[in-house]
């Protein structure tokens, strides 16, 4: 059984089960490249994202990153749900920057966005997931980034936010540096990427020209 919901390789250890998230990947990315992560569930690509953006450790081999990865993988803000729309929107751009210089234009734009309001005063606890979601698509949105990490499972909210996000997002990725986008979209990782790292049991099995990793995963499905 979980063989079958991942794609790690599973090994046994002291009578338990191990998976290896990843395993012998070795590559090199340049500064504006637009990298697509191919893959099954659990072949390795959040893994991949999680690591190059700092939120894993490796546990052997090197890796190197010249410049900050921004992680856009959570669907969930990184504090507590205690804490109000507007206190969150602050311990994000903290997070981010260090300092709050600039902090009232991000802030207004975001509220702007996501059409939340007033209700940035209260707790994010009490948010449909439709309006958490607004918020948090909006703030990973707010700025650009020199690299950028993500995970195409965020979501954007209710349908009637769908249109105002897809644009908000493509006006995104054209400023963003570099890109490591994971998707099981072939049309979305054809509009933003040019190259495809595909993932098999935790291993990079492929590193070439988009359209040849794409090939290359559909051949082994």
């Amino acid at each position: 059984m979980i063989r079958s919901v991942t794609g790690g390789k599973l090994s046994r250890s002291k009578g338990g089960a191990v998976i290896t998230a990843l395993n012998n990947v070795s590559c090199t990315v340049h500064e504006g490249e637009r990298i697509a992560l191919i893959g099954h569930n659990g072949a390795g690509k959040s893994s991949f994202l999680r690591l190059i953006s700092g939120i894993y450790e490796h546990t052997s081999g090197f890796f190197e990153a010249k410049v900050r990865v921004f992680p856009m993988l959570h669907k969930s803000f990184i504090t507590s749900p205690e804490l109000s729309g507007m206190q969150a929107l602050k311990a994000h751009y903290l997070m981010v920057n260090r300092n709050l210089y600039g902090f009232e234009a991000f802030c207004d734009d975001v509220i702007n966005f996501s059409g939340l309001g007033d209700y940035v005063h209260l707790p994010v606890k009490t948010y449909s997931q439709g309006m958490a979601t607004r918020l948090l698509f909006a703030v990973l949105t707010s700025c650009t980034h020199e690299c950028l990490a993500l995970d195409e499972g965020l979501g954007a909210g209710d349908s009637s936010f769908f249109d105002r996000a897809q644009k908000r997002l493509e006006d995104f990725l054209s400023t963003t540096g570099t890109l490591f986008l994971a998707s099981h979209s072939d049309q979305l990782l054809r509009r933003f990427c040019d190259r495809g790292l595909v993932f098999e049991e935790g291993k990079l099995i492929f590193d070439g020209p988009l359209n040849s990793a794409l090939a290359n995963y559909h051949k082994t499905k």
